[in-house]
């Protein structure tokens, strides 16, 4: 019985010479990878075409406040 239980793997041959296991997830990091810089770079270009600021909206029968930001702190 317990030749049989060393005998048997039922996990596939480890060794296997022929697998695709290492090379098939290195083309999959690298695609990732490829695809990741170009969405930062279009993040980018996307972020540098907002204006620097945005007009606030009044809404109805709110008091205008002048807005308070670093500049009017002196």
């Amino acid at each position: 019985m317990i030749e049989w239980l060393a005998d048997t793997n039922n996990f596939g041959d480890t060794r296997d010479p022929g697998g695709l296991a290492g090379p098939t997830g290195l083309v999959i990091i690298l695609l990732l990878a490829v695809a990741t810089v170009f969405l930062i770079r279009s993040m980018n270009a996307r972020l540098r075409r907002l204006p620097e600021r945005f007009e606030q909206p009044s809404a109805p029968g709110s008091v205008d406040v002048p807005p308070s930001g670093p500049e009017e702190a002196k």
